[in-house]
């Protein structure tokens, strides 16, 4: 089995063919047309995972500071406060540039988290005479569950929340006061798991929940009382028997 970079080391004592940088150009400028040709005859989920491969890079115009110190009296003295800028191509990656627009207003303290499975968060239960039936789902991580909430009989019920997994307040970090309030939850806006979750209300770690801010007596610019605001769930509940999250302004 070879070991380390053995080729490299032998071109450095010996050096090239005489023709190797001629072929390697000339292997580079047919690369492109071998790589068009073989994506268009691709099909299928083989195509779409070698062009997002292909296109993962492009050359983008943005603007780049100058890092070097303006001399003394080589511009006017309305310019000398402004900031030059300089532009430059360089290389973006466009994946990440489309999820930073997907993302939009709102900027998480967790944008990224663990994934879970269904098989990690709905447990199977086994129904009938003979136990053979199972449609039915308990959710084991933690819910919220509204006042007005009005269960389905058991007989019918898809998906059992246990009594003991139900949480409506939440420990709730302001990042600019640096002070804890314990708020009252309203609702799940956002499951970073699942639509489903969202819809059944499971909170886990990177949740996005909304909570009732009017305890804290907190104003607009208008002068409106703020009365409800979305935070995000940084630990797991289920682990710690408690949900803290850090609100989102």
């Amino acid at each position: 089995m070879p070991q380390n970079e053995y080729i490299q080391l032998h071109c450095k004592h010996y050096g090239y063919h005489l023709d190797y940088h001629e072929k390697k150009g000339k292997k580079e400028s047919r690369e492109a047309h071998e790589c068009s040709k073989k994506a268009k005859k691709m099909i299928g989920l083989k195509a779409k995972l070698y062009h997002k491969q292909r296109h993962m890079h492009e050359k983008r115009n943005i603007k780049q500071k100058n890092d070097e110190k303006t001399p003394q009296g080589a511009v006017p003295a309305y310019l000398l406060g402004r900031e030059e800028q300089s532009r430059a191509k360089v290389l973006s990656n466009r994946i990440k540039q489309k999820r930073k627009e997907k993302v939009g207003k709102w900027e998480v303290p967790l944008p990224k988290v663990r994934a879970q499975g269904e098989t990690e968060v709905l447990k199977v239960i086994r129904t009938g005479k003979r136990k053979k039936k199972a449609w039915k789902r308990m959710v084991t991580k933690v819910c919220f569950v509204g006042d007005g909430f009005t269960r389905k009989p058991p007989k019918y019920e898809r998906f059992i929340r246990p009594m003991g997994l139900h949480f409506k307040k939440a420990r709730v970090t302001h990042p600019e006061m640096k002070a804890t309030f314990c708020l009252r939850i309203l609702g799940v806006k956002k499951s970073p798991l699942s639509p489903l979750y969202t819809t059944l209300d499971v909170i886990t770690k990177g949740t996005v929940i909304e909570v009732n801010m009017s305890e804290l007596g907190l104003v607009m610019q208008g002068g409106n009382v703020i009365w409800g605001n979305y935070a995000q769930v940084i630990n797991n509940p289920e682990n710690d028997a408690c949900i803290n999250a850090v609100l989102l302004i």
